[in-house]
């Protein structure tokens, strides 16, 4: 834990924030988004929880902030590996599927603040903090777009702007869903027939994304 003097200029407030980011996203490494709790929080970065509003207006806040730091983190690596190599458009848009699902699934606390997103990121936060964070998540869709139109450019910017929105719902119930609790684990250990509702998140993700670029090309081919 570190113990903060008060800050009193704008590069130490902007510090302020940063360390309050980045130790959430340290217990995010730990819990998941639902069990991240501002006492604990605040008792990690040193400040009481009364100070730790002064920086953001509440958990929810840190958390979308937190979301899009991750967000632009993965277009960036995005960028470096979406690289595909196939003359059919389908065949680019199943590697360009699998490469998005698999780099996600790297990612387990992006994965996790997405399906945390609508439900419950999205409340108890002021309409100044929402705009913010719909104009970055915006941005972050146009740019995600870019790069599939960078692979499969038989697919419109509008229609590659869908996918990559369409692909962040996919994201947010998949991931949940994939991520079953132990009582759900010993059900399918114990009932094998079950074991075909027991999600692979790659493979369902993956999956999902063929399907809806898929379906894009060939209404794109109309």
């Amino acid at each position: 834990m570190t113990t903060f003097q008060r800050a009193r200029s704008e590069e130490q407030r902007g510090e302020r924030r940063r360390v309050i980011l980045r130790s959430a996203a340290a217990m995010l490494t730990e819990m998941p988004v639902a069990r991240l709790s501002l006492n604990e929080l605040s008792r990690r970065v040193g400040l009481a929880k009364s100070n730790v509003l002064r920086y953001f207006e509440s958990r929810e806040a840190v958390l979308l902030e937190l979301l899009n730091a991750e967000l632009a983190d993965w277009i960036t690596e995005l960028d470096r590996t979406l690289v595909v190599d196939a003359a059919d458009p389908y065949d680019r848009g199943d590697q360009v599927a699998a490469i998005i699902a698999g780099s996600l699934a790297q990612r387990p606390v992006l994965c996790d603040l997405l399906s945390a997103q609508a439900a419950v990121l999205e409340h108890n936060v002021s309409p100044d903090v929402a705009v913010t964070f719909k104009r970055a998540a915006l941005a972050r869709a146009g740019e995600c777009a870019r790069l599939i139109r960078r692979c499969v450019p038989e697919l419109s910017g509008a229609d590659a702007f869908r996918l990559a929105v369409a692909g962040t719902v996919a994201t947010a119930g998949t991931w949940p869903n994939a991520c079953p609790s132990e009582a759900m684990i010993a059900v399918y250990e114990r009932h094998p027939e079950l074991a075909a509702l027991r999600l692979d998140f790659t493979d369902a993700l993956g999956q999902q994304l063929e399907l809806l670029i898929s379906g894009l090309l060939v209404r794109a081919g109309r």
